[in-house]
């Protein structure tokens, strides 16, 4: 195994070219130079700290398990990440915490600063805006 460096400005776009948690950054980078597709990695159980079905929006990973919770209008709105998409108690799926905002308030919304998040493991609530590096 080999490591290359790279700013964050390309890691963030190798991070937004991957379909899905099982895409590796290597699977991006060969896609992008035309190369063909690598044979899947055995253990794809857990792969560079990431699980299958963790979700990652802008370069944040939300293991599966993380809790969301928002309040809006004196209602506690929930979620939770599951199979790599953020999921509302109705069983709405997003790709993005703002457009789970915007489904709940009808509005434009920022979605980093609409959500608390729980990681597992953990007791206390956080800003997810807070994540973002």
């Amino acid at each position: 195994m080999y490591t290359i460096d790279v700013d964050f400005d390309v890691y963030k776009q190798l991070t937004i070219r991957r379909a899905t948690e099982d895409v590796t950054y290597n699977d991006v980078v060969r896609e992008l130079l035309g190369m063909v597709k690598s044979a899947p990695t055995p253990h794809a159980e857990k792969r560079n700290g990431q699980s299958p079905g963790d979700w990652v929006a802008k370069g944040v990973r939300f293991p599966v398990g993380t809790d969301f919770r928002a309040n809006y209008k004196g209602q506690v709105h929930t979620a939770s990440i599951e199979a790599g998409a953020l999921v509302l108690s109705d069983g709405k799926r997003f790709d993005s915490p703002s457009a789970a905002a915007v489904s709940i308030t009808g509005n434009a919304v920022n979605g980093w600063r609409f959500w608390e998040c729980r990681l597992p493991g953990k007791s206390s609530w956080q800003l997810i805006e807070s994540l973002r590096r």
